[in-house]
């Protein structure tokens, strides 16, 4: 019998005369074939044609069950509906290089055999291939010394021999150092790839996606692949840089850099990609400065993101290299010091090791002509037709240059409230927010990052319960905002009223517009003055609830949507050091900020990030390493402030006023695994405590010496910093505030000298910490992003650079370390998605230690951020997962967050939105791997979910495309999101 699937030749049938002829493929199975091509095992090439794979899935049929009419009529139905599995299947996989080799096609049919249940046919299909493979090998090893080899058509149509030497030069330098690499597996899956008159950018995207491929075996392939992306990422920039075609090998670089920097400032600056004042440095200097081993530092995750989306690039062609990269950036944040190379090169030091990472927008931008260096920029929207608009195309300038938006809405008069100069009834906020979405899609920061901006609303606003269902698929879309992030300003007088069972009223701002500013006992009593005039019939609109029916809900659409996050109002004022000089009205994008806004200010936020992973040393932190990145990091994240390109005047006047930035951390749970310390443990609780205890110090203590040397923010006086109250001390006023806060207030550090130092010297920045996401920056350095714990120990990670295997490398070590590492390990992750709790020779220390985010309870999430919380003066991203969730668990776990002090919570993640395709992901990764979006849903008309009692059971989860899975659950891969950078 032969089943051979091939693109060069016609597929003989089983060696049957009674066999009737083939049916006809219809037009469903051959119509829609994709533009791409095959690459056949002689090396050449033909056009995609899936005509052929219904053909000879037809014969297969045929030669396995009979001819009969009746078993024609369904092999034609079956196969009809396969072709189409098989082609989607490939469409999604082929490369860049629109090119799929023919075995790629073949296992497609292979594997749309075994999922259709057609074992028979699978079973002849997969012993026809091995027979075939047999032949080809013996083939081979007959073919004499000496026969042709590939050659390679270069860009004038010429066709020259491939250079096997180099090839062979790039991989074993892509290898070296490395441990249980090898590259004559990835010569051999290289050369399987190739075909003759293969184009040279094909050649060089080859060994690269045969390493990937070896990911999930072996962690360290993935420095391989970043290796072998970057000798593509040296031949592209150096040959445009100098002019003259080039392929540098690493080696080569060594020595090249010095000569190789100069000439990228100077063609940057000829292309108006670069600033000219960076011409003006010292740039030989800067130039060996440079350190060229630190590029085999990356993985290749983080090299491609930078390639795909960060080094400077004029008509598609990159003309900067890693370390080009990091001392443009640092050059940038050094304009304005006395001696800028100096500096360049401390702050291009700190970069380049990964102890530390600015943000996206400063790393896209700083050191160009529009230097828009801040992450978060928070507004307050007037309640009038002008300040409306102006507040949307303020949206619109901000986002431009890459800044996450948060927008405080509660000003906006509600649905039903008088219009005086109309003499007419508002339609309330809903309809102002759908115009705001649409402003986020339109403006997508010229394709880099997709426009992302977060709406904010008091919970006593009257258009409250429409603000819930924004991102519904149901309902009239006109008042919907499925782009759009939501969240929920909640003040504390809301959760007691929770707890008492008791009524709460909703009203319109324009009827009590001083709710707005208010917060604590303040608030209380003004909202229960204006409960009363309610009754009495003196207020226009309004609405009373029961407080526990409208907590539900808000649980309920979290649950269903993702959306609105719960915010609370009270601890962000309460212990805002600023709240002198105005009220936080809202968080940002990612709920890490807390600044001041108003009419006339725009908050502005400038972010980055310490890797705590890099300061762990035996059982503990290197304090003294710490205090020296928390020192220049904080200076770099000062420079921002006067170097800023700002793109309206309220964000400028905001910032040179208080001068805020936001110290956060990320790789907390790698630093975790190295101490040896389980996530859901006591250990871990105390290990967030001390060491964001020691990060508060050093970055308070950093922005006192920034005072001595450039002077205090002028908003200083009247401050908490001022009276000499210190982020822990503003934990007594919160509580003061309520009466009572059960939190842990030890300390370690002298706190007492440097609550005086404050006084009297200053501070240089009104804010100092925020934990951001850092979803992307924790990509490009290779560590876990932010606080979260570890995702999954192997999935597949999708962002706008494609997708990619992950694997936990720390795990694999230890595993390795105990044996335990092989094939079948592999495929135990893959079936279980990634977790090891169910994989019985895995010992319990191991489980505990790498428990995946599903597997913790999220109490230990809240607890480890409580223990922060009290160290930062702004907030922190947090995230919350619950594997199977419930109204009870969801009401605990918020009502947890409030008691314990939490400013802001970020995510409810309910379920994993993507998963480890259970086949096998071998021989395949990046475009390749089918990755799907699995979500908990419930019903579009449930009625709201019941607190304490349980959530009804919801369907079985269901696969849908990545792209869609915004409105159901937040997709923590989604390719289009970009918010939490």
């Amino acid at each position: 019998m032969s089943l051979t699937i091939d693109s060069d030749r016609s597929v003989p049938l089983a060696s049957n005369p009674s066999h009737s002829p083939v049916p006809v493929p219809s037009k469903a199975s051959a119509a829609a074939t994709p533009a791409f091509h095959v690459i056949r095992r002689n090396g050449s090439v033909s056009p995609f044609d899936a005509a052929k794979i219904a053909v000879a899935l037809t014969k297969a049929f045929l030669a396995v069950e009979g001819n009969s009419a009746a078993a024609s009529r369904r092999v034609h139905e079956i196969v009809d509906d396969l072709t189409g599995q098989i082609v989607s299947a490939l469409t999604r996989r082929v490369g860049s290089d629109r090119a799929l080799h023919i075995e790629d096609v073949q296992d497609q049919v292979e594997l749309a055999l075994m999922r259709g249940e057609h074992h028979k046919v699978a079973r002849a299909y997969v012993l026809y291939r091995e027979e075939r493979a047999r032949a080809r090998r013996t083939a081979e090893a007959a073919v004499p010394a000496g026969a042709p080899l590939f050659q390679v058509r270069g860009a004038d149509g010429i066709l020259r021999p491939l250079d096997e030497r180099r090839l062979q030069l790039v991989v074993d330098e892509a290898c070296a150092g490395l441990a249980d690499v090898d590259a004559a597996a990835i010569l051999a899956e290289t050369r399987r790839n190739l075909y003759d008159g293969i184009s040279p950018a094909e050649l060089a995207l080859a060994p690269v996606m045969a390493a990937r491929t070896l990911v999930e075996s072996e962690p360290n392939y993935a420095f391989v692949s970043a290796r072998l992306l970057l000798d593509m990422l040296r031949a592209e920039a150096v040959s445009f840089v100098e002019g003259v075609v080039a392929q540098p090998t690493q080696a080569e670089m060594a020595t090249r850099y010095a000569d190789y920097f100069p000439a990228f400032i100077r063609v940057g600056i000829e292309h108006e990609l670069v600033d000219p004042e960076l011409g003006r440095y010292d740039l030989a200097r800067l130039a060996a400065a440079l350190k060229p081993e630190r590029d085999l530092n990356f993985q290749f995750l983080g090299l491609q993101t930078l390639y795909d989306r960060y080094f400077l690039q004029t008509g598609g062609t990159r003309i900067e290299l890693p370390q080009a990269f990091f001392m443009r950036v640092a050059m940038g944040l050094a304009l304005r010091e006395i001696d800028r190379e100096t500096r360049a090169i401390e702050f291009y030091d700190l970069l380049s090791s990964f102890d530390f990472m600015a943000s996206t927008p400063t790393l896209f931008n700083s050191g160009t002509l529009r230097p828009q260096l801040s992450s978060c920029f928070l507004t307050t929207v007037p309640d009038d037709l002008d300040g409306i608009f102006k507040s949307v195309k303020d949206n619109a300038l901000l986002a431009k240059y890459s800044g996450g938006l948060g927008n405080d809405w509660t000003r906006v008069r509600g649905l039903g409230a008088h219009i005086k100069g109309t003499n007419g009834e508002s339609q309330g906020v809903v309809p102002f927010l759908k115009v705001a979405n649409d402003t986020a899609i339109a403006v997508n920061q010229g394709g880099k990052r997709k426009g992302a901006v977060c709406a904010y609303l008091e919970t006593w606003h009257v258009d409250i319960e429409e603000f819930l269902d924004l991102r519904k698929n149901t309902g009239d879309d006109r008042r919907r905002t499925h782009d759009m992030n939501t969240a929920n300003w909640v003040p504390d007088l809301f959760m007691q009223r929770v707890a008492e069972d008791g009524v709460w009223t909703l009203f319109s701002p324009d009827e009590t517009p001083d709710l707005h500013d208010l917060y604590g006992p303040a608030f209380k009593t003004a909202y229960e003055g204006y409960e009363a005039k309610a009754k009495r019939g003196e207020m226009r609109v309004h609405k009373e609830v029961k407080a526990t029916d409208l907590w539900r809900r808000m649980l309920t659409m979290l649950f269903e949507t993702g959306h609105p996050w719960i915010t609370f109002k009270d601890p962000c004022n309460i212990r805002s050091p600023q709240r002198h000089a105005g009220v936080v009205h809202s968080s940002n994008l990612c709920t890490e900020i807390t600044l001041n806004t108003s009419n006339d200010e725009v908050a502005v936020c400038n972010l980055g990030s310490i890797n705590l992973a890099h300061h762990i040393v035996g059982d503990g932190l290197d304090l003294d390493r710490l205090a020296r990145t928390v020192q220049t990091a904080m200076r770099m994240l000062d420079n921002v402030i006067d170097i800023n390109f700002y793109t309206i005047p309220e964000a400028r006047r905001s910032n040179l006023r208080h001068r805020p930035v936001g110290l956060g951390l990320m790789g907390f749970q790698d630093a975790l695994q190295a101490l040896r310390i389980p996530y859901a443990s006591e250990a871990a609780v105390r290990f967030a405590d001390e060491s964001m205890e020691a990060i508060s110090f050093h970055a308070i203590s950093a922005s006192t010496d920034l005072a001595a040397e450039r002077g205090r923010y002028p908003s200083f006086e009247g401050s908490l910093w001022s009276q000499g109250v210190l982020p822990i001390d503003s934990v007594e006023l919160l509580s003061e505030a309520r009466g009572g806060l059960d939190l842990d207030r030890s300390t370690v550090l002298d706190w007492e000298g440097l609550r005086e130092r404050v006084k009297t010297v200053g501070m240089r920045n009104s804010n100092t910490m925020a934990i951001a996401p850092t979803a992307t920056i924790s990509n490009i350095c290779g560590v876990a992003q932010s606080i979260e714990p570890g995702y999954q120990n192997l999935y597949v990670k999708s962002n706008m650079s494609g997708d990619f295997t992950v694997v936990n490398a720390a795990l694999v070590h230890d595993l390795k370390a105990r044996g335990l590492w092989d094939e079948v390990m592999v495929s135990d992750l893959k079936y279980f998605d990634g977790s090891i709790g169910p994989i019985d020779r895995i010992p319990d220390d191991l489980k505990a230690l790498y428990a995946t985010a599903f597997e913790i309870d999220s109490s230990w999430l809240i607890e480890a951020a409580a223990r922060r919380q009290k160290w930062i003066d702004q907030a922190q991203s947090l995230n919350l997962y619950i594997a199977n969730p419930s109204g009870k668990k969801l009401d605990a776990l918020y009502r947890l967050a409030w008691q314990r002090g939490l400013k802001t919570t970020y995510y409810l993640r309910s379920r994993s939105a993507t998963h480890v395709e259970k086949s096998t992901l071998k021989g395949t990764d990046g475009k390749l791997n089918a990755v799907s979006a699995v979500i908990a849903t419930a019903p579009a008309a449930a009625a709201p979910i019941v607190v304490p009692a349980a959530i009804k059971p919801a369907p079985q989860p269901i696969a849908i495309p990545i792209g869609e899975a915004w409105g159901k659950a937040c997709a923590i891969d989604d390719p289009d999101c970009e918010a939490c950078q």
